[in-house]
């Protein structure tokens, strides 16, 4: 979710177009990756269903599936392009490897590759034991509604845990923007507390946030330009400037970002947000009340009752 509105067929075609560079550009989105996946060897866990959101061309996926051999994975992305590159990263089926004569054990197979909106998952409730998401929640566009839904599929005692990125991140760009027009050109991201305070609404217990800042440097803006469109990031916002830049204001905008360099590149900060939270008993409402179910019928039989 961002604080401006997002045009969800953007995102989808800018990501669609961008999967074939993804992996070239995604120095960033690696790191974050790893560094999210520690955070799992610090809990106890072996989830029987996991459910990755934001697939992407499947580097988590893979890493994922490596650690819990045992489970059953679904990918989900609103990208079909994606989900295509995600594929490429997959085992062969196990009937293939028999014939290919490949018995070794394998990592956990995908069951389903599933392209859909991350707000509304086609999946049924308490079906997942872990909702694993790496920078994508911020293309939501309603944050708490998407955590509900997670909080929905997820199994009592499941796990959340996700990384996204916070509202210093590409401020150096944002900034340099403002030197031609009031438009947005660099999309907004949500604060670390108002996430933690979206987790609790939506029925999640026990939230943890952590914050760190991560800096890329770049020689020249174009460089930075062609990482934000080689992975599909650049803006969506609906109130966006239609069209390419004309020469006047990429030089303008060349020479406020300019005036940012130090030591000779640019800087290009990332705000990364990590969260998990656990669910909880799923009887108790979201005021804190816990819901008591009886099965009147059968209570009465074993009383004598008819």
């Amino acid at each position: 979710m961002t604080e401006a509105e997002l045009d969800f067929a953007e995102v989808r075609r800018a990501f669609d177009h961008a999967a074939a560079s993804y992996d070239a550009h995604a120095v960033l989105q690696r790191e974050v990756c790893d560094r999210l996946l520690e955070r799992l060897d610090f809990m106890s866990l072996q989830p029987g269903r996991v459910l990755d959101v934001g697939t992407g061309t499947g580097y988590g996926l893979a890493h994922l599936r490596s650690r819990y051999a045992a489970s059953e994975f679904c990918a989900l992305d609103i990208a079909p392009a994606m989900l295509k590159a995600a594929r490429t990263r997959l085992p062969l089926p196990t009937w293939a490897r028999r014939v290919l004569h490949r018995l070794a054990p394998s990592p956990a197979e995908v069951n389903h590759l599933v392209c859909a909106d991350m707000e509304r998952l086609p999946l049924s409730p308490n079906s997942m034991d872990l909702v694993w998401s790496s920078l994508a929640i911020q293309w939501a566009h309603d944050l708490e509604t998407t955590f509900k839904g997670f909080h929905q599929v997820l199994a009592p005692g499941g796990l959340l845990i996700f990384a996204t990125f916070g509202p210093d991140t590409l401020k150096e760009l944002r900034e340099a923007f403002t030197a031609i027009d009031d438009a947005p050109h660099v999309n907004r991201f949500i604060d670390l507390h108002d996430i933690g305070d979206m987790l609790i609404h939506a029925g999640f217990s026990s939230p943890v946030m952590e914050m760190e800042m991560l800096t890329l440097t770049y020689a020249d803006l174009k460089t930075l330009m062609r990482d934000l469109k080689g992975i599909g990031a650049h803006n969506a916002a609906s109130a966006r400037r239609r069209g390419l830049l004309g020469k006047t204001a990429w030089s303008r905008l060349e020479q406020a970002y300019e005036m940012q360099r130090r030591d000779g590149r640019l800087p290009a900060t990332f705000e990364v947000i990590y969260g998990h939270a656990w669910v909880g008993d799923k009887t108790r409402r979201e005021d804190g009340r816990q819901v008591i179910q009886f099965n009147i019928g059968e209570r009465r039989r074993k009383l004598g009752l008819t």
